[in-house]
Parts: structure tokens; C-alpha cells; sequence
């Protein structure tokens, strides 16, 4: 019993130790040269106007931009990316049987597979 470590005092001094030297790093970098990591273009006038044609948005929401980006229409693109969405929360109610493995549930595996190639088509030309 004499080789055993108790877990409170030891490891969680050792956890909050390894967190505030990760943390300390970090704090600094934010108070004292908040700009350094930044975006120069975030320093440019910004014109109401007029919107910068290079603005993308960030790598996980570039499926969306596409679909709102192919319909010219804004109502249509706004619900062809509700579509979209509702198609993810009616997978699962396609198949009703009573295994609910993916090895009987060919169907769902399908569209499963066409959903992720999807997303990283309209990802890839988003």
C-alpha cells in the first residue's frame, strides 16, 4: 500500500500547476500585446457600403456559404441551408427497425456518406 500515490493533494497540485503554466503565457500575450496575433485588416476605415469582396468566412462555415452563395435569391438561399439542416435531424426516423445497428441500415448509410461528401465539396468550393 506504501507505493500508492493518494490522487488529491499530489495530482491535483500537479494539474493546477501544468494549467497556470499554460495559462500564464497566454494572459500575457492578451494584456500586454493584444494586437500581436491579430488581423491587419482589422485596422483599415471600414466602409458600410460597400462589402470587401475578399471576406470569407472560417473554414467550418464554408459548406453554408456556399449553398447561400449558389441561390441567388436570398429567402431561397436561407431555405435551401434550412433544408440542409432538417434533412440531419430526419436521417434517423427512415428506418424503423428494431436493430439499430448501421450494418442493417443501408439507406442511412447512404445518405450518410453522400452528406459528408457533400460537405466537403461545398467546404472545398465554398
Amino acid at each position: 500500500d506504501c507505493d500508492k500515490i493518494p490522487f488529491h493533494p499530489y495530482f491535483s497540485v500537479k494539474d493546477i500547476l501544468g494549467f497556470m503554466f499554460m495559462l500564464l503565457p497566454l494572459v500575457a500575450l492578451a494584456l500586454f500585446s493584444p494586437n500581436l496575433l491579430g488581423d491587419p485588416e482589422n485596422f483599415t476605415p471600414a466602409n458600410p457600403l460597400v462589402t470587401p469582396p475578399h471576406i470569407k468566412p472560417e473554414w467550418y462555415f464554408l459548406f453554408a456559404y456556399a449553398i447561400l452563395r449558389s441561390i441567388p435569391n436570398k429567402l431561397g438561399g436561407v431555405l435551401a441551408l434550412a433544408a440542409s439542416v432538417l434533412i440531419l435531424f430526419l436521417a434517423p426516423l427512415l428506418h424503423t427497425s428494431k436493430q439499430r445497428t448501421m450494418a442493417f441500415r443501408p439507406l442511412s448509410q447512404l445518405l450518410f456518406w453522400t452528406l459528408v461528401a457533400n460537405l466537403f465539396v461545398l467546404t472545398w468550393i465554398g
